[in-house]
């Protein structure tokens, strides 16, 4: 990762130094202010690619501080991390709504948290919308929705829809990811193998090449965690580079993030030219996504990178389609057939959907949806 000005904005001169000195042997330019006026003005005068603060400041509070940064275009974009003695939850939650994008509590493993999350805030800052592959997220609120399933299948039509694009699928559910189940893959690369490499091997080339090729479903797959304890071993500060990578090397980056939402995957889906959103028909799910969707639109995420998908996986019953967007307050982008158990028979043969049942009304909805996937993403990495 390149290195990066970061401006520490603290009252304390040995925190502010302690801070700072954590963060100069990452590798980072830093700059220092003691008041939140004094950041305001670092802040619009040096632009920094990030902002750590301690929302307790002598001039103005961290809430204030972050809302004029998030009100100026100056700095409405910049990575914002709060690095507060306050624990309390209540302060944490009006840090966030002000606009930090962490809130990390003073203590023994602080500094340790403070630069994974630096290195997650930065990867995604510099990871661009407007550079290499387009990046399409598959995302649910709830386990049990179809969304590795149906990430894998709309990677296989993308790959269909565009033949001289490459395709890769990164499989990024923790703490055990499923997609080399559903394709038959049985490669020892993974998500924590090579997210473990050192930069000089993690190359365009290595990428392109030694991911393996699932032929029948023509992309290339990243395959997820194979067990919890390799899930615990994931050197988490490499996944900004990891798919800063695989956006240089593919046309098309599609990563299965399953129900996870968290440090881990939150820049991911900040910086997707598409969110595709599956949804289930039950209230319960309903109503998590519901939760999924004010929060993400919280954090910037617009309508025009969504793409929720109604996926009845376990049967007809639920609400309906009008009665889903109602509650959401966001059109479903497309619906797909129950088929009963033909997604899973297609799954336990390692077998594309539109290959087990070419005629089969699912599989032209396949079709159809990912051609609409490609053009959406296409318009919203244009603005």
């Amino acid at each position: 990762m390149a290195a990066s000005t970061i401006l520490v904005v603290d009252a304390d001169p040995v925190s502010r130094n302690y801070v700072s000195a954590a963060i100069q042997k990452e590798g980072h330019r830093v700059l220092q202010t003691a008041s939140g006026k004094e950041g305001l003005i670092a802040a619009w005068r040096d632009h920094p690619h990030l902002i750590i603060a301690e929302p307790d400041l002598p001039d103005i509070t961290g809430e204030e501080l972050a809302a004029r940064l998030r009100s100026d275009p100056r700095t409405a974009k910049v990575a914002l991390v709060a690095l507060a003695r306050d624990p309390r939850p209540e302060r944490q939650k009006s840090c966030v709504q002000a606009g930090f994008n962490e809130y990390l509590v003073k203590g023994p493993q602080a500094i340790t948290a403070l630069t994974s999350t630096v290195a997650m805030l930065l990867t995604g800052e510099q990871a661009a919308v407007t550079e290499g592959g387009l990046l399409i997220v598959f995302l649910s609120a709830k386990g049990g929705t179809g969304t590795s399933c149906l990430c894998a299948n709309f990677a296989k039509s993308i790959a269909e829809q565009e033949p001289a694009a490459h395709v890769v699928v990164g499989d990024m559910v923790l703490p055990i990811g499923s997609i080399a189940g559903i394709v038959g893959c049985r490669d020892e690369q993974s998500l924590v193998t090579v997210a473990a490499m050192p930069p000089v091997e993690m190359t365009t080339g290595f990428l392109q090449t030694r991911l393996p090729l699932i032929e029948d479903w023509r992309f290339r797959l990243l395959s997820g965690s194979p067990d919890p304890q390799h899930g615990n071993d994931l050197v988490v500060g490499r996944i900004g580079d990891l798919v800063s990578g695989l956006k240089s090397a593919y046309d098309f980056v599609l990563l299965d993030l399953g129900r996870s939402l968290s440090r881990i995957s939150l820049p991911l889906i900040e910086n997707a030219d598409l969110v595709a959103l599956i949804v289930g028909a039950d209230m319960s799910t309903v109503s998590l996504t519901r939760i999924l969707w004010d929060y993400l639109q919280s954090k910037g995420v617009q309508p025009s990178s969504m793409f929720p998908i109604l996926n009845r996986a376990v049967g007809l019953e639920g609400m309906t389609k009008a009665e889903i967007e109602e509650a959401l307050e966001i059109p479903i982008k497309t619906s797909m057939p129950y088929v009963g158990a033909n997604f899973s028979m297609a799954n336990n043969q390692h077998t594309p959907y539109s290959v087990k049942f070419p005629r089969d009304a699912t599989s032209i909805v396949l079709k159809d949806t990912s051609r609409q996937m490609i053009d959406q993403a296409r318009r919203q990495r244009a603005g």
